[in-house]
């Protein structure tokens, strides 16, 4: 019986070979971009689950009230996080501090390898579960040790053991590889993680570390912990939150500790007020709704194009139920023609995943596999595919089986006035879907575009930014005469931050009349005297940082907003006292975008002191080739300092990288958008061309008494353009409460335009128009005898 189904429904598929592809297709797509949406949902929910105690490790984060705005972050001090863990040993397993992830040159012989690690306490890896393959969790005890991972101490040592091999670290210190552990994978937030090194050196090597073991203003560390199994996270957060209170800058600070599960890092990283309002999660959940619609949009296909035909097959159904069939014998017969089309669809949607995977990783910025050795995953398609074939085909097989066979075998059986009124709602619901992710692409581009547009307040094209290594420190002048001199560079400069970011946030500034009790926070750069000049930063008042005057060492530039903060009008000559020093201040610049260029900029204050430097910025002479300044930037660098490999870095470029987040949601919108037209387009082509063929005969009639092509295409079209018009109302204000929701996350974004819908509806209509067009117009040049002829 089951045998007889199947065949007799891949009869009707090859019967109706256009009616088959179109649904196949339709589905096949809509399948594949919900199956890479759940690859990209999935890789997002088990972010951070390779790590072993996934469940109980927490990072410290804080919250502080400066300049009246409360901010939360990861950057806490050793006295505060020591007293956490003295205070309350039993709520936790282990505890480490650890630095930021900084770059750090390794050499072996001739091997050079310039990779991101950090310093942590003993405890770290065990922490992490990282995977040990050589070595055990106590590797980071012995001063003097190096844990590296896999792929590194394979590019270090080939295939020999790496284990108690010597290595030369950032040029100055012999270290000695004590463990070598399993490479982290990208969906981690250690996946840059690439060697540890033991806090205890970094204590000794680094005198401010060191200091900072007394300094509660200190905001400098990261501190991880994990979490007694019998303790509760939110319960031992609440005990910690208060520790730093009576060490507080003053009443208006407010510092306020948290633990944040590892479970919670990725997808609830925004904090407003002190409070978390979500982060990535928000993106989960939409590209997840995304997927529904997308594979909804195509069992709608299916299930309009099956019921629009449902004249060809009630003869059929009424021949059946007259020879005996029972009405659930139809349903199945129907609901196996359904599986076997989502069968077919379903092979081709894995087709169509393998191919587009690797095009997809690049778009979207991931690590994903096809999952061909989880049977889990086998399994969820399988349960997939019948939930699909079951919605797909229900309504059409249910239906088609309740046709009364009397009246279509006496031929006076009707579709009914209102038959057609599901599938015209089914397509007002396509297009509207599809119209509201045209909206959404198009404001997400002009989101990205008004941000980019905005005013840097720099130059930064040509602009290199270079670590200092060891060797070149104290090498200040004679290389920014040779670099002069090779007529590549425009100028050269150092900087305790580069252009695109500020690594320093510092207190301690006072001045007269500032409001008593207040502690203002200020981002803070060290510079040399041609910092101004390389970057070509805007002058708007005073005069920039010269030689000239041997009192610029204690002076300040500030910028606008720095400026507003203290609420000076004419803050040329003034004196600002910092950390008691009195500085008196030459200058102030336009406003600089060097971090995020969705918000304002950070009150900001420049200095000149040679000693903070650690970054290198060379701006090119303009015009001049860029491979061939390179070439005489790297021979200069090469010079002093022979024994580390050249590296740098274009402002342009990471600048550009502050948007690549977004970028990324928006490109993948943007495909699911196309894909979601494509699929809706689809079934109204199959549609136009049932209704073309349902109507033949009354277009040979028509043409036959005068109408013209014109006319005749009119007339196909227009009801398909109601029906569109009417998505476009219903998308409109859906589109309008989630995008304007959504961009009340930035501070500098656009205004939303009625512009833009009126645009969307236009690509709507003009797209149905095409789709229409073809059949209507292919129709309407039949020649009327050949439709007629049985008259």
């Amino acid at each position: 019986m089951i045998k007889n189904y199947l065949v007799i429904a891949l009869r009707n598929l090859l019967k109706n070979k256009v009616y088959s592809l179109i649904n196949i297709v339709g589905l096949a797509v809509g399948i594949a971009v919900t199956m890479l949406i759940g690859l990209w949902v999935w890789d997002e929910l088990s972010y951070n689950k390779y790590h072993k105690n996934y469940d109980r490790v927490v990072q410290a984060w804080i919250s502080q009230t400066f300049n009246g705005q409360t901010g939360t972050g990861t950057a806490v001090s050793i006295p505060s996080v020591t007293e956490m863990a003295t205070k309350y040993p039993a709520d936790f397993r282990h505890t480490a501090l650890a630095s930021w992830n900084f770059g750090h040159l390794l050499t072996n012989g001739d091997k050079k390898i310039n990779k991101t690690g950090m310093w942590a306490q003993p405890s770290f890896p065990e922490m992490l579960g990282l995977k040990m393959i050589r070595g055990d969790y106590d590797a980071l005890k012995n001063p003097g040790s190096v844990v590296i991972c896999e792929s590194l101490a394979k590019a270090l040592f080939g295939d020999a053991d790496p284990l108690n091999k010597a290595l030369k670290l950032d040029i100055k210190k012999d270290v000695k590889v004590t463990g070598v552990y399993e490479d982290i994978p990208f969906n981690s937030s250690f996946n840059e993680l690439y060697l540890i090194l033991p806090w205890s050196d970094y204590l000794q090597s680094e005198g401010w570390v060191k200091n900072a073991q007394t300094q509660w203003g200190n905001h400098s560390f990261q501190w991880f912990a994990q979490v007694a199994d019998h303790a509760d996270i939110a319960t031992v957060s609440r005990k910690i939150r208060d520790v730093e209170m009576p060490h507080a800058f003053s009443k208006t600070d407010k510092p306020q500790y948290m633990l944040h599960p590892m479970s919670r890092w990725h997808l609830y990283s925004d904090f407003k007020d002190g409070q978390n309002v979500g982060g990535r999660i928000q993106f989960v959940w939409l590209f997840g709704i995304i997927g529904v619609f997308v594979l909804l949009l195509a069992c709608i296909n299916f299930m309009n194009l099956s019921t629009a035909r449902s004249e060809k097959r009630a003869k059929e159904v009424g021949i059946r139920k007259s020879i005996g069939s029972l009405k659930s014998q139809l349903v199945f017969q129907f609901l196996s023609e359904s599986f076997l089309v989502v069968m077919f669809a379903l092979l081709l949607a894995i087709l169509i995943v393998l191919i587009s995977l690797p095009a997809f990783n690049d778009l979207a910025g991931k690590h994903v596999r096809f999952p061909f050795f989880y049977w889990q995953f086998w399994l969820g398609l399988v349960a997939f595919a019948l939930l699909t074939g079951l919605v797909a085909g229900s309504y059409p097989a249910f239906y088609l089986s309740s046709f009364n066979p009397l009246s279509v075998l006496k031929g006076t059986f009707r579709v009914g006035k209102y038959s057609a009124v599901p599938r015209k709602v089914m397509v007002v619901m396509q297009f509207t879907v599809s119209i509201t992710l045209i909206i959404g692409t198009i404001i997400v581009f002009q989101q990205i575009q008004h941000a980019k547009d905005r005013p840097v307040g720099y130059d930064r094209q040509g602009l290199l930014q270079i670590n200092i290594s060891p060797n070149m420190w104290g090498k200040y002048y004679p290389l920014r005469d040779e670099l002069l001199k090779t007529g590549a560079v425009f100028e050269m400069s150092e900087s305790s931050s580069p252009t695109t970011g500020i690594y320093s946030n510092q207190i301690g500034f006072e001045w007269e009349g500032m409001e008593p009790g207040s502690v203002p926070l200020f981002g803070t750069i060290a510079c040399t005297h041609d910092f101004g000049k390389t970057i070509g930063w805007k002058i708007i008042e005073g005069r920039d940082f010269s030689r000239d005057y041997s009192t610029d060492t204690s002076a300040f530039v500030l910028n606008e907003s720095a400026v507003r903060l203290t609420g000076i009008k004419s803050i040329i000559g003034k004196t600002i006292r910092y950390n008691g020093k009195p500085m008196h201040v030459v200058g102030v610049i336009k406003d600089m975008v060097m971090q995020s260029p969705y918000e304002p900029a950070v009150p900001t204050i420049f200095m000149v002191n040679y000693e903070w430097a650690n970054l290198i910025n060379v701006k090119l002479t303009p015009g001049t080739p860029v491979d061939k300044a390179l070439k005489k930037v790297e021979a200069v660098f090469r010079k002093h300092d022979p024994d580390s490999p050249f590296e740098f870095k274009f402002a342009d470029e990471e600048y550009d990288a502050k948007f690549r987040a977004e970028e990324r949601i928006g490109k993948l919108a943007r495909v699911f958008a196309v894909l979601a037209v494509f699929i809706s387009c689809l079934g109204l082509f199959g549609l136009a061309a049932y209704t073309a063929e349902q109507r033949t005969k009354e277009i040979g009639i028509r043409k036959t008494l005068g109408a013209s092509v014109a006319q005749m295409w009119a007339m196909l079209s227009k009801e398909f353009i109601y029906l569109v018009i009417i998505s476009c109302v219903i998308a409109s204000p859906i589109a309008l409460y989630f995008l304007n929701d959504w961009l009340k996350k930035y501070q500098y974004h656009i205004e939303l335009s009625w512009v833009v819908f009126v645009v969307a509806a236009f690509l709507a209509v003009a797209i149905t128009l095409l789709t229409v067009s073809f059949q209507a117009i292919k129709a309407a040049l039949t020649n009327p005898v050949k439709s007629l002829r049985s008259e």
